[in-house]
């Protein structure tokens, strides 16, 4: 079976711009070298990108809402306006289970929103869900951004998400 990139919101407005995750410094050359990979590899990509409502920075059509890392032909781009990506594209994990698709690897934006729907949404379909540390970030609330994506990180992983170093992150095609 292969594995499966899932880029999840990976956006100018949170990785470039006046206003991106505190961690973008070191998220993005993360993100790069997964999808680096994943191509080298032959593996499927699926860049996920939000469509956040008018006057939002990812407002479609607007400069935020750009992909960072545009797809190549052979990826998949989906577009959603939920969290979970499964649950806004409800033809997704089968055109995924048509590839031969078995396990997903997630990364991008933000830790405490999309990435912990979706790891989890991709666990319901009974795919191995594997979420790239230090690969996705968020912004400071409540807590800081690195202690919230920490703790979407020890959830995930009592959810059955298999949380790995992004850098030890292997690829099938």
């Amino acid at each position: 079976m292969a594995t499966a990139l899932l880029l999840v919101d990976v956006q100018r407005n949170m990785l470039e711009g006046s206003t991106p995750v505190p961690a973008a410094g070191q998220v993005r050359p993360a993100l790069q070298s997964l999808l680096t990979r994943a191509r080298s590899a032959g593996a499927l990509v699926v860049h996920i990108q939000n469509d956040g409502p008018e006057g939002s920075p990812d407002e479609p059509g607007t400069e935020g809402w750009e992909l960072v890392f545009p797809p190549v032909p052979g990826e998949l781009a989906v577009r959603k306006t939920e969290p979970d990506v499964f649950i806004a594209d409800a033809c997704l994990a089968s055109a995924l289970t048509a590839r031969g698709v078995d396990r997903v690897v997630v990364a991008g934006m933000q830790s405490n929103y999309c990435i912990a729907q979706t790891s989890r949404g991709a666990l319901r379909h009974r795919f191995t869900v594997l979420l790239a540390s230090g690969a996705h970030a968020t912004y400071d609330e409540q807590d800081s951004a690195a202690i919230i994506s920490a703790s979407v990180e020890t959830a995930l992983s009592r959810d059955g998400v298999d949380v790995v170093p992004a850098a030890g992150i292997t690829f099938s095609g």
